[in-house]
């Protein structure tokens, strides 16, 4: 089983580790069956949660609102839904 999978309205279901505290957001590769992304910002307050939605939605070139965090929201491991991607999910490893 993959990290990514399409969902059945053409979405992208990403399955994710994340590192809170890093120095800069940024994926890491992949960890197990998920993608490590390192975010640079604490899990105080949903902070770390609201980094990783802004990530994935600059990188998909989505609005925040079609970026939803599925499952996961106090945990490491998640899962995410992204609505009409632009881009399939190598998007995550370019600069």
């Amino acid at each position: 089983m993959s990290w990514h999978s399409l969902g059945g309205n053409g979405s992208l279901i990403l399955k994710l580790y994340v590192q809170p505290g890093a120095k800069q957001t940024e994926a890491a590769g992949v960890y197990g069956e998920e993608l490590k992304i390192k975010l640079a910002a604490l899990p105080v307050d949903g902070k770390a949660n609201r980094t990783l939605t802004e990530f994935l939605a600059k990188r998909f070139k989505v609005p925040q609102k079609d970026v939803t965090l599925k499952r996961g929201a106090q945990s490491r491991h998640k899962i995410v839904e992204i609505l009409r991607p632009s881009s399939g999910p190598e998007v995550l490893f370019s600069e």
